[in-house]
């Protein structure tokens, strides 16, 4: 790990803020959207969790798929577009829950979601490419895992401090403005060695 820190930040710091929008996603995906479905749309918490595993199945269905592009065009390649999908998508995907409806809710799910699994698919390869074979794993996991701990520890309560505080859309803005933070980052990591 010391080696990863000490010979390998700039990997490190974009590995890091590459892999964030795919867990800033996810937990509004499943934490908020349960809270708020169940509290601020009042859906019974079981229906709730019913339309989260009728959107899973769409995960499912997008990591294969992903994987496959990642192997014709190149795993940063499908993150690039990925994230500039989830980018464009916060403003839609927030009109999308907030309009209470079922089809609406279930669209949300389902779009955000599958986005999510567009990521996951390719990620773990372009985390790996970007440390050289001595140090390959533990920096593929330290990006990841900090990712997680910027993406998703603070995600819900931020997401639920803006949605009470500002309005719905501004959930779908802090969606697009880590994508975008995240779509920066895949972009610069095209100075490391090795990066296609």
């Amino acid at each position: 790990m010391l080696s990863v820190v000490r010979e390998h930040p700039l990997a490190l710091l974009l590995g890091t803020f590459a892999a964030m929008a795919t867990f800033v996603l996810f937990y509004l995906m499943t934490v908020f959207s349960l809270n708020w479905g169940t509290t601020a749309l009042h859906y019974p918490r079981q229906q709730f969790l019913l339309l989260q595993m009728v959107g899973v199945l769409f995960f499912a269905l997008t990591i294969p798929l992903s994987a496959a592009w990642a192997d014709r065009i190149g795993p940063r390649r499908v993150l690039i577009w990925a994230s500039a999908a989830i980018a464009l998508s916060g403003p839609v995907l927030a009109q999308m829950f907030g309009s209470g409806t079922l089809f609406g809710v279930l669209s949300f799910l389902s779009l955000g979601l599958a986005l999510m699994g567009v990521t996951y698919g390719p990620l773990g390869t372009m985390l790996a490419q970007m440390f050289p074979t001595p140090v390959r794993y533990t920096g593929a996991s330290l990006s990841f895992n900090l990712a997680g701990i910027l993406g998703a520890s603070l995600a819900p309560y931020i997401a639920m401090w803006l949605a009470h505080t500002y309005g719905l859309a501004y959930v779908g803005y802090y969606l697009s403005g880590a994508a975008i933070i995240t779509l920066l980052a895949l972009l610069a990591s095209r100075r490391i060695p090795g990066m296609i």
